[in-house]
């Protein structure tokens, strides 16, 4: 295993657990802070959108930057905001530090999938893609537990400096063990703006954000969606979501294997059916433990799994521009994030928690949809809007 490629899963790790302790540490929060749960849920919401917005911004503007410098800038605005949300005393400077720390992961994270892809032999890339991806499903599973554990004895405050002591870790392995890591070719800003109108890209990107809307809208109502197995028991549901988080990471793991062997039309849509009868099942499935737990795992790995093929279908795309490719589709998924938990509470009082996967199937189907379009016009020479780029400089950097 190339060293490097584990120093960047150590920078996804501390990533993904910035994202997924929060919502174990609101309660506190509010108490703390003398606001209600849902004002101190705004850190989510700072943190994804600045992330989501930011990342295809930098990811083009920085596309000629030195890697290492770039990683280690990110990591450290990233430890930065951490630090400033332990140390604040209201509300609005939290919020402020959570952007924060959401500018350096928007940073972060597709710089770090761009130099794996670039380090890693054409043949190899999806192992690559997916052991840096694990750093991220390795949170859902250790980090974020560990993280609400430190915060239970030890308060919100001291769950953020664990995240800022992972960030300072990751930020020291950049600088000590990441010795070699190639510069990005010289790319013209007509070429680099390009993928954004590519027809091929934005049929993956809509792939990305109906598929990922249906897994997270699930997650983000698990509590309600399986409350017939955990009758109202966290620790039940603690539980269910540490057997998911294992099962992400082995999908996530498997995956960068199989796109290696297979092509990723034959993984994505195996993932994409696979979780659209799964989720159908789930009103019934769900009602009883190791139903529940099937199912589980079956989501996890599908959901996860899916990620790396989807990566890897943009980077062989646009292999030049990677960063950037990668940057939009990590906005796709957050999108889909944010637009299905607004759906999933409209839909909660009018269907119930039992029956709210079966929307999630209905996206997962639209999903495959949009990826048997992208496949297709794989085929085919990309199409973009060339008279608008023709009025573009192709020699600015």
């Amino acid at each position: 295993m190339d060293r490097r490629l584990l120093i960047l899963a150590t920078g996804m790790f501390a990533m993904g657990t910035d994202n997924f302790v929060v919502a174990g540490i609101l309660p506190d929060v509010a108490a703390s802070l003398h606001t209600s749960v849902g004002l101190a849920g705004l850190m989510v919401t700072f943190y994804a959108l600045t992330y989501a917005m930011a990342a295809p911004v930098m990811a083009a503007l920085t596309g000629n930057w030195p890697r290492k410098l770039l990683l280690i800038s990110a990591l450290g605005i990233f430890v930065v905001g951490n630090a400033v949300s332990a140390l604040a005393a209201d509300l609005q400077w939290v919020l402020l530090a959570r952007a924060l720390a959401g500018f350096g992961a928007a940073l972060f994270s597709p710089t770090a999938l761009g130099v794996a892809s670039a380090i890693a032999a054409p043949e190899r890339r999806g192992r690559a893609l997916a052991t840096v991806t694990a750093g991220l499903t390795a949170a859902t599973a250790l980090g974020s537990p560990m993280g609400t554990f430190i915060g239970e004895f030890g308060g919100w405050r001291m769950t953020l400096w664990f995240v800022t002591a992972l960030g300072i870790v990751a930020m020291i392995g950049v600088w000590t063990m990441l010795p070699s890591v190639p510069r990005p070719q010289s790319v013209g800003l007509r070429e680099r703006l390009a993928p954004v109108l590519d027809v091929r890209i934005a049929f993956t990107l809509l792939t990305s954000l109906f598929a990922f809307g249906g897994f997270l809208m699930v997650y983000t109502y698990a509590g309600v969606v399986l409350a017939r197995v955990t009758h109202g028991d966290e620790s039940i549901l603690a539980g269910m979501f540490l057997l998911w988080g294992v099962a992400a990471t082995a999908g996530n793991l498997l995956s960068g294997r199989l796109v290696d062997q297979f092509e990723s039309r034959t993984l994505i849509n195996a993932m994409l059916w696979l979780a659209v009868i799964n989720f159908c099942a789930l009103p019934w499935t769900s009602a009883h433990a190791y139903g529940a737990a099937i199912a589980l795992v079956v989501w996890g790995i599908c959901g996860w799994g899916l990620l790396v093929p989807q990566q890897h279908r943009l980077v062989q795309i646009s292999p030049h521009v990677a960063p950037l490719v990668l940057a939009l589709n990590n906005t796709a998924t957050y999108i889909g994030l944010a637009c299905s938990g607004l759906l999933g509470g409209a839909l909660i009082p009018r269907l119930g928690g039992q029956y709210l996967s079966l929307i999630a199937a209905v996206l997962i189907a639209i999903a495959f949809v949009f990826a048997e379009a992208a496949h297709h016009c794989m085929r085919r020479p990309p199409t973009v809007h060339r008279k608008l780029f023709s009025m573009l400089p192709d020699t600015v950097e």
